[in-house]
């Protein structure tokens, strides 16, 4: 059966087709949108397009996206803590240690490995490396992720994260006894002009690669010389909690790149995990996934609760 047609509204006036696509769903590069077009799988009013095509205003394209199999990620079984599954999507809880998708230096045993054992049809959704992959978790950061099933779910749930919609929330412990006990941290992220593999807040100017960053937080338990926190990233930026917690002067506990060098407390990663997901599924209905902290995680808040 072939694939429903997706309409896709662009707002690029002058734009080739092919970049306002790209920019419009990052999760198709631009070449394989040029292959789309090529292969007449994009119309503007009901007639294929070219790449070289520019845009007007405001205009609606449709577009058919064929079944991409990707035969050189190889399936790998592995256990998957499933916390919801329909025809559409599943959430999984990640384990930390656990890297999402291949890439340099990780080519197996990754969390798309496994998918792809247990959901066979995954291969090709959104693209050749990232099956399925809506957002991401940094490898050490357990909790909740999405994935989708096939192009038409990818594209609901990412226009979903892109329009801020989704509710997503973090627990961490912090360093120090955090001020005030809620509040938003509103401070641009980009790439640490010293440190290219890190991120850092940027002043405004300071780089182009800086980009609008909201996190709120909100104090859930303080202990001594440490305060559990429920954060809710209001965007998406790479290591977003992890650096805004450090830039208010609170570094997640284990974080040896944006936190202590020395830690206090005996743990082999840094204290985040993603514990909630709020989101609407394909027919609308509002889902609440929540995941329970990880035997390590909440071993340290048994430690601590102890201690007094």
């Amino acid at each position: 059966m072939s694939p429903e047609p997706i309409d896709i509204l662009l707002n690029a006036p002058g734009e080739r087709i092919d970049r306002a696509l790209a920019a419009a769903r990052p999760d198709i590069s631009r070449m394989r949108w040029q292959k789309l077009i090529k292969d007449g799988h994009v119309t503007l009013h009901g007639q294929p397009v070219k790449s070289s095509l520019r845009l007007e205003g405001k205009e609606t394209v449709s577009v058919t996206i064929p079944e991409l199999k990707d035969t050189t990620l190889r399936p790998e079984p592995m256990d998957l803590d499933i916390r919801y599954e329909d025809r559409d999507l599943l959430v999984v809880n990640k384990p930390a240690g656990l890297v999402v998708h291949p890439a340099p230096g990780h080519s197996s045993g990754t969390l798309v490995n496994g998918l792809l054992a247990y959901c066979p049809d995954l291969a090709g959704v959104g693209g050749f490396r990232r099956p399925g992959i809506v957002h991401r978790l940094d490898k050490d950061t357990s909790g909740l992720i999405v994935i989708a099933k096939h192009d038409q779910s990818l594209m609901r749930l990412q226009d979903q994260f892109r329009e801020r919609t989704v509710e997503k929330t973090y627990l961490a412990l912090v360093e120090g006894h955090i001020h005030p006990a809620e509040a938003v941290i509103d401070a641009p992220i980009g790439r640490d002009p010293r440190q290219r593999k890190k991120m850092a807040v940027i002043p405004p100017g300071g780089s182009a690669t800086a980009r609008p960053a909201q996190t709120s937080y909100r104090a859930l338990t303080f202990f001594d010389g440490f305060t559990l926190v429920a954060c809710n990233p209001r965007t998406g930026r790479t290591h977003q909690i992890r650096v805004h917690m450090a830039f208010a002067g609170h570094p997640i506990v284990g974080d040896t790149i944006y936190g202590r060098r020395k830690q206090r407390l005996r743990l082999q990663r840094h204290f985040l995990h993603a514990a909630g997901l709020i989101f609407r599924r394909m027919d609308g209905r509002k889902m609440n996934i929540t995941a329970e902290l990880p035997p390590d995680l909440q071993q340290v808040i048994d430690e601590l609760q102890t201690a007094g």
